[in-house]
């Protein structure tokens, strides 16, 4: 019988470490859609944006095959862990928190936060005061979700959405007086709309690094260091190339 379960035990820990050594040739990414720019699809219903983009060209200098996974953002890290996709590349924020959970890869971006309101809004600055008893808005599940929750929950009604779009419209509607989301999304979804009757409340957010972290990752389940390695020696040679500068100025600009 000891020996039975000696060689049951040896059986499962060849084939834990056959699971790690995995040698991948195809890698599905979870990615939340739309959030413009970084990702979202076209008219014609093309996926694209910035997270599309550099994934796709790291999967071709890693040379596997790249499929993308839609998955809602409260979610996405529960998806990864059932093994419903490889990755998670989809503006997600290194932070302490979600490092007890997923493996991370380098920083690939780093892009603030911003709180946005209608022009004309008595809203000139963000603080305790000034949002007592207003609606805020935030994508569910976010770091800018945590961060309005435990800094204004007390004195704000916190308005959680699954997408950037449902929230958008809760503000062009008026049922909420600011939203906290990235800046470069906001940029696209309000302040470049065809109204553009909005502005920037306060400065850019990008402290403290509890909450907003350290730039955008991809997200790994932890065993899959083999897998996160092989996508940060693609992106250390995508920088080198030129390759990266040429998908940022395309989102965001030469600056």
């Amino acid at each position: 019988m000891k020996k039975l379960l000696t060689v049951s035990i040896l059986g499962m820990a060849i084939a834990a470490g056959t699971a790690q050594a995995r040698d991948y040739d195809h890698v599905r990414i979870g990615v939340d859609v739309p959030y413009e720019p970084m990702e979202y699809r076209t008219a014609d219903g093309e996926l694209t944006g910035f997270d599309i983009d550099l994934g796709n060209a790291l999967c071709a200098e890693i040379g596997v095959t790249c499929e993308w996974v839609e998955q809602e953002w409260d979610g996405i890290i529960p998806g990864l862990l059932a093994r419903n996709y490889d990755a998670i590349m989809s503006s997600m924020s290194i932070n302490d928190e979600r490092r007890q959970t997923v493996l991370f890869s380098d920083s690939y971006i780093t892009i603030p936060g911003a709180w946005f309101a209608p022009e004309g809004s008595e809203l000139s600055e963000v603080n305790e005061e000034t949002l007592a008893g207003k609606s805020i808005g935030v994508q569910r599940g976010t770091t800018y979700d945590n961060f309005a929750t435990d800094n204004y929950g007390r004195i704000a009604t916190v308005n959680r959405y699954s997408t950037a779009d449902d929230m958008v419209l809760d503000l062009q509607a008026q049922r909420l007086d600011i939203v906290f989301l990235e800046f470069v999304v906001g940029q696209a979804t309000l302040l470049n709309s065809e109204d553009g009757d909005y502005q920037v409340v306060g400065g850019m957010v990008s402290e403290p690094a509890e909450y907003f972290g350290e730039g955008f990752g991809i997200a790994f389940r932890q065993r899959d260091e083999a897998l996160a390695e092989r996508f940060n020696e693609a992106l250390a040679t995508l920088r080198d190339n030129g390759t990266y500068d040429e998908i940022h100025a395309r989102y965001f600009g030469e600056e």
